[in-house]
């Protein structure tokens, strides 16, 4: 599948679309919502491991290779579109294992793939920053060996985990990764204009990733000037579907009323979605 003549093209065109101005990388986590999306006009898509992790029944983090794997599949045989891969921390602890599994993810054909530096433990949340471009060098290598051309994404995780001075942490380590052979730089978090504008700062000419989990005040066209390259939204459509169902649900558990089926979408319409 990895050197399949469409997914070839699709690496090239995501290649493209970094290259200048600013697109938006929404993040489906099946493969209906990467159809649903496609059939927007975005012009390519991203997977969420807290909306992989929601579908297998686990927390965020908990999903585990072979789900998400098996995710990441789904969504890139779903869809003509670029697939980016949150490969979450890589699924090991030695950068011999994050190469192994690095190689397993680009033969499911995606385009691009995050690695981040959280550890997973509370104690000790972040990689020290050697071990951290160590994994993303032993990523790097993985990928070049391919010989696929998939973008390789380095996240520093510093806002994520309660780091003391996000800023300044992601900004030291980001520019390591860039060194270390990131293609694209992400510190999921980072979400004011001073942050943003200093991560691009920081590691330009390299293109910056910007999550937006909420509404954080700013437009794609806001993002835009402020010299970021792609956005993505995490978890959040995922959350937005289950907030609906959660509310529906616990109203008919709660109240023996079906009120929150008011304003829905009929089956045909959803129907219509994905017929050809």
């Amino acid at each position: 599948m990895a050197h399949d003549a469409s997914f070839v093209e699709r690496r090239r065109a995501f290649r493209r679309l970094h290259e200048s101005g600013c697109f938006v990388l929404p993040n489906p986590w099946d493969a209906g919502s990467a159809r649903y999306l496609q059939r927007l006009g975005f012009k390519a898509l991203a997977t969420t491991s807290a909306g992989c992790a929601w579908t297998n029944g686990t927390a965020d983090g908990a999903a585990g290779l072979d789900a998400t794997l098996a995710n990441i599949r789904a969504i890139v045989s779903a869809t003509d579109l670029p697939v980016n891969a949150d490969f979450e921390s890589g699924f090991a602890a030695t950068p011999e294992g994050v190469a192994a599994n690095v190689a397993a993810c680009v033969a499911t054909g995606v385009a691009g793939l995050s690695i981040e530096d959280s550890t997973g433990h509370a104690d000790h949340p972040l990689h020290p920053l050697p071990v951290a471009v160590e994994r993303l060098r032993a990523a790097r290598a993985a990928i070049d060996a391919t010989q696929t051309g998939v973008l390789l994404v380095g996240r520093a995780e510093c806002y994520l985990v309660g780091h003391p001075d996000p800023l300044a942490e992601s900004l030291r380590r980001l520019t390591a990764y860039a060194e270390a052979g990131a293609d694209v730089l992400y510190a999921p978090g980072a979400v004011t204009r001073v942050e943003i504008t200093s991560i691009v700062s920081a590691v330009a000419p390299r293109p910056v990733n910007v999550i937006v989990p909420r509404n954080i005040g700013l437009t794609v066209a806001d993002l835009a000037a402020l010299g970021v390259r792609r956005i993505s939204v995490g978890g959040a459509l995922a959350r937005t579907a289950w907030t609906a169902f959660a509310r529906a649900a616990q109203t008919i558990a709660d109240d023996g009323a079906f009120t929150g089926f008011d304003g829905i979408l009929t089956g045909a319409d959803i129907n219509g979605y994905f017929q050809r």
